[in-house]
């Protein structure tokens, strides 16, 4: 309730509003794609759940694909957030294990786990999909810069490490489909972290000694 109140303070009224209607456009246009599925929805079905007009949706996303992966930014949102959220000494290995995992446990509830199979049976939003990873690339390139002070000569290392966990993830999603119906996203999120890492240690091993 104090978390509430402090929005509305720290909101205009017009701003306020255009967050809730934003909100009841997302909640309805996701409900119908979970009922009725993705292409047999349409733009006019959830203007008409949400009670707004079919110009309002547009001012708040360009197609129907794009509500699907507002929810997708809100996950990066939160990683991001994660990742700042860490203690300072931390190694950028650690907090990026760390960060990942919380985020990806905290995100595979009954909701996220319907979004992530409509996804994945919806050929239009599996293309659509696989962009999430460049964007998640370079934001966590970026928050993990951020804990190094910005340091221009961490760069290339940040975006080395980025791309190689958000392989990892790209990786583990694709796994995940294929899980056990008693699967915990807890032990999953850490096996993959740790086979990552095991890997990595034997591709050094190799280069170490390749011809």
């Amino acid at each position: 309730m104090a978390e509430n109140k402090r929005t509305e303070t720290t909101e205009g009224r017009r701003e306020r509003k255009r967050r809730q209607t934003r909100e009841r456009i997302e909640q309805a246009a996701m409900s119908l794609f979970l009922q009725r599925g993705f292409e047999a929805t349409t733009i006019e079905d959830i203007t008409e759940a949400a009670d707004v007009s079919k110009r309002s949706f547009f001012d708040y996303f360009p197609s129907k694909e794009e509500v699907v992966f507002a929810w997708q930014d809100a996950f990066a949102d939160r990683l991001m957030a994660a990742i700042a959220a860490r203690p300072a000494d931390e190694s950028s290995v650690t907090a990026v294990e760390a960060a990942i995992t919380a985020t990806v446990i905290a995100a595979v509830d009954e909701p996220g786990l319907a979004l992530g199979d409509l996804i994945h049976r919806t050929p239009a939003l599996k293309a659509r999909d696989q962009l999430k990873y460049a964007k998640l690339e370079q934001k966590l390139a970026e928050a993990l810069l951020l804990r190094k002070g910005g340091d221009p000569l961490e760069r290339p290392r940040m975006r080395v490490l980025a791309a190689t966990v958000i392989g990892a993830l790209r990786v583990g999603a694709e796994l995940w489909q294929q899980r056990p119906p008693s699967a915990s996203p807890q032990d999953f999120a850490r096996e993959i972290f740790a086979d990552l890492w095991k890997m990595l240690a034997e591709f050094g091993d190799e280069a170490k000694t390749r011809r």
